[in-house]
């Protein structure tokens, strides 16, 4: 899959945990993770990009997913591979 994804987490989040694991079996090999319990700076830098406090925060390419709930949303509605793959 083509487009770059990075994920704002924490070590202990289960909704981190569910959103890899659906990014994995869509064939996402790498995620690039922002661990925001270890970085607060990175905290504060998350919440300014999307107006969100809570992780799992998703980016695929450009364009910001949300978190793990509506990235479960969009497989169902078919739009998570073509984003994936960078349509």
């Amino acid at each position: 899959m083509g487009a770059k994804v990075i994920m704002y987490s924490t070590a202990v989040c289960p909704y981190c945990v569910r959103a890899e694991q659906l990014l994995n079996r869509k064939g996402v090999a790498e995620i690039e993770k922002v661990r925001v319990d270890l970085e607060p700076q990175r905290r504060a830098e998350m919440m300014e990009k999307t107006g969100r406090r809570t992780v799992p925060q998703i980016y695929i390419g450009d364009t910001h997913v949300g978190g793990c709930e509506e990235l479960y949303a969009l497989d169902r509605a078919g739009k998570l591979e073509p984003l994936l793959r960078g349509e």
